[in-house]
């Protein structure tokens, strides 16, 4: 088995609608794809309180990268004069795609960036896993204890003859 042309096995390209128009995202080069993994990474460790280079965290750099993950579609929007959040939206979209995958930008895209609405609610995971529907309730924890049990009557030991 030989290998395919790797360009016929992979969509490299992501199509975002907004409003009337179609923007055809084009994929990045290596090095905005590797600029981008490295910023999503020091987003991360940010978040997790870690220290991080502060120009990789600059927000020249978040517009110079927005412009370079969006590739020729970033002109077509400013020019047609999408919002800011649109274009925002767009970007960061872009940058999931790029750093995962295609269904993963998809899902961010369609929960308008929202983390509440990417990720499903408790009742839903459990419908989906089989879970009880309610929780049983917990025993006493106030260290008393209700009646005791009687006593099991204890076996007699068998003689070896």
């Amino acid at each position: 088995m030989a290998f395919e042309a790797l360009g016929e096995l992979l969509d490299e390209s992501l199509t975002l609608p907004i409003g009337a128009a179609v923007y055809t995202v084009p994929a990045p080069s290596a090095e905005v794809g590797l600029r981008t993994q490295a910023l999503i990474n020091a987003a991360a460790v940010a978040a997790d309180g870690g220290r991080v280079d502060e120009q990789v965290l600059s927000d020249a750099a978040e517009r110079e990268l927005y412009a370079d993950v969006l590739g020729s579609a970033h002109d077509e929007m400013v020019a047609d004069g999408v919002s800011w959040p649109a274009l925002k939206h767009s970007a960061i979209t872009a940058m999931v795609w790029i750093a995962q995958d295609k269904a993963a930008a998809e899902k961010f895209w369609n929960a308008a960036g929202d983390p509440s609405r990417l990720a499903p609610n408790r009742e839903a995971r459990r419908a989906r896993s089989g879970a009880a529907k309610s929780t049983p309730s917990r025993g006493s924890t106030s260290g008393t204890s209700g009646r005791k049990a009687p006593a099991r009557p204890k076996a007699k030991a068998q003689r070896k003859t």
